[in-house]
């Protein structure tokens, strides 16, 4: 479909990667796109829900995209619930479109409702996650390294105390307390923790639970979506967990330092994450998913993130919006997912979007 080529700083000092079919590493496109075909006196409703991952970034989006004078008449609602209980939504025939940071399986495909066409995946945006933790009542703990055996030992519950000689190994010039070290983790189904576990099941020889948006977790305290995770790290001195990059922003949480695949230790930031892209081939269903980055350079986990639409919607007006809202947050949204710490889809696989878009509404 396309490759993930080049990268260039954006406007605000986020980073936008952008891929091959391009003429070098020119500027995003500053085209605007106009308000949906739809009567103006009509007013549309769109519902969704789904992944809790890209939320901080849909409901911008959905704000700024409804603020304008031609586009009074629309109103869009999204419903951070998780990519579990947001595919079961959208299969379901709920609301009318579904948010996932997994892209759908074959499975799922087959229990598409047939009076709804056929499921279209968009991707929105890119992510990285974090371990995030809480150290804040001791000094000096601000990014903390943890190599791939060191956090493999947290998620399987071999390390459990922050001073363990693994922790230390990796922080040879730091004191760490003797404190318990408590993991945290998503109660519900969730496409972040197929992200994390996608990851650990490449990186750690000891994981047994392999990955998806559910596993049995070997270890833990469970709590609901990226909110629920951030909150209870935030108020749980020890604690450390997996969340979006966007969330340890909004809450000012610790952040570790992580080793990747070249055995370099990486700083979580959306520059660092844009390069676990470069090269990457996205295939023509957009399901592009890179449990292990080679990039020696990049950042270790990341993922991007799919919004699941129908081909088939009882409202022409509501198709019509729809494809217009998707258009408006790729080709005008960049500043705000750069802002938030997310990565712009770029130019041409922008373009490659929303001509399915267009061929499938």
């Amino acid at each position: 479909m396309g490759k993930f080529k080049c990268l260039i700083p954006s406007a605000l000092g986020g980073l936008l990667f952008l891929s091959a079919g391009l003429t070098g590493c020119g500027n995003k496109s500053t085209s605007s796109v106009s308000a949906p075909s739809v009567d103006p006196n009509q007013i549309v409703m769109l519902k969704g829900s789904g992944a809790t991952f890209p939320a901080p970034l849909y409901q911008k989006w959905i704000q700024e995209y409804s603020s304008t004078d031609d586009k009074k008449n629309i109103r869009i609602s999204y419903d951070s619930v998780g990519s579990g209980a947001g595919v079961k939504n959208f299969l379901a025939g709920e609301g009318d479109f579904g948010a996932t940071d997994a892209p759908l399986k074959n499975e799922e495909r087959q229990k598409f409702p047939e009076n709804r066409g056929k499921p279209v995946q968009i991707p929105m945006t890119g992510g990285l996650l974090v371990f995030a933790y809480n150290l804040a009542n001791y000094e000096g703990l601000d990014n903390i390294r943890l190599s791939r055996n060191t956090y493999c030992g947290i998620v399987t519950g071999k390390i459990t105390k922050w001073n363990d000689p693994a922790i230390a190994a990796d922080n040879p010039d730091v004191r760490l307390p003797d404190i318990p070290l408590l993991f945290v983790h998503r109660s519900d189904g969730s496409g972040t923790t197929f992200i994390f576990t996608s990851h650990i099941e490449a990186v750690c020889p000891d994981w047994k639970a392999g990955s998806g948006k559910e596993v049995e977790w070997p270890i833990g305290i469970p709590a609901p979506g990226n909110e629920g995770v951030s909150t209870q790290i935030q108020q749980t001195a020890g604690a450390i967990g997996y969340i979006e990059y966007s969330y340890s922003k909004d809450k000012n949480l610790q952040t570790a330092v992580l080793e990747n695949k070249s055995g370099n230790f990486i700083k979580p930031s959306p520059e660092n994450a844009s390069k676990a892209f470069v090269g990457q081939t996205v295939p023509d269903d957009f399901a592009l998913v890179i449990p292990d980055t080679e990039s020696p350079d990049a950042y270790p986990i990341v993922g991007l993130t799919w919004l699941l639409l129908y081909t088939n919607y009882d409202d022409p007006s509501k198709a019509e919006v729809v494809k217009n809202f998707v258009q408006w947050s790729l080709v005008e949204g960049d500043e705000s997912a750069s802002t938030l710490g997310y990565l712009p889809i770029p130019d041409d696989l922008q373009e490659k979007v929303i001509t399915t878009l267009n061929q499938s509404l």
